[in-house]
């Protein structure tokens, strides 16, 4: 199996690279674009801010490599806002994989933002999920959120129903972190793999 990490200014790639280990991969971290290419498959990690990011992406050519691959692409966290149309996070254009928009969390009964720890998936409906994944606990680390549409693949519930996951054709990603969210995040990486 031919696993790439993309390599560029998102900060989790050691712990992808650690999840991938303890499940028998040894993948590529790289940002080389016929490496990527060549990828059975290809993780789009990320941690950071939006408009850095993506300028950092726009940069090296990533944000018209990334959209355009034909294998499974899974996008995590940040990597998975960046696949959408618009952040509102520094009022970010992002690379519209998907056509959703990103917004900052409103909280309206006191909830603290970020959305920081351990929270539930439902309504499950990719090939990452199996259904004893369903209402299973997971980790995220966010302060914006992608709503619901017809690309949501899994559900969370803080401040309000959000996408915990989306899903376009070649295109798979989680808001939460599957590498830090312990055996149920190992499954949603193998289901991904599996693919």
């Amino acid at each position: 199996m031919n696993l790439t990490i993309i390599d560029y200014n998102a900060g989790n790639t050691q712990s992808v690279i650690f999840a991938l280990n303890r499940l028998g991969i040894d993948p590529i971290l790289t940002d080389d674009f016929e490496a990527i290419q060549k990828a059975d498959k290809v993780i789009f990690p990320g941690v950071g801010e939006a408009s850095t990011t993506m300028a950092f992406l726009r940069k090296k050519g990533l944000d018209k490599l990334i959209p355009s691959l034909q294998q499974p692409v899974l996008g995590v966290c940040l990597g998975m806002q960046l696949m959408c149309a618009h952040s509102e996070e520094n009022d970010t254009t992002c690379m519209g994989i998907f056509d959703e928009k990103v917004k900052l969390f409103q909280p309206a009964s006191g909830e603290k933002v970020p959305h920081m720890g351990w929270n539930n998936i439902t309504n499950l409906k990719s090939g990452i999920f199996d259904q004893s994944l369903e209402n299973e606990r997971v980790y995220f680390v966010h302060s914006y959120y992608v709503e619901q549409s017809s690309h949501t693949a899994a559900v969370a519930d803080y401040c309000q129903p959000f996408s915990a996951a989306l899903q376009k054709d070649n295109f798979y990603a989680t808001q939460f972190h599957p590498e830090k969210s312990g055996k149920v995040g190992a499954k949603v990486i193998e289901n991904f793999i599996n693919i």
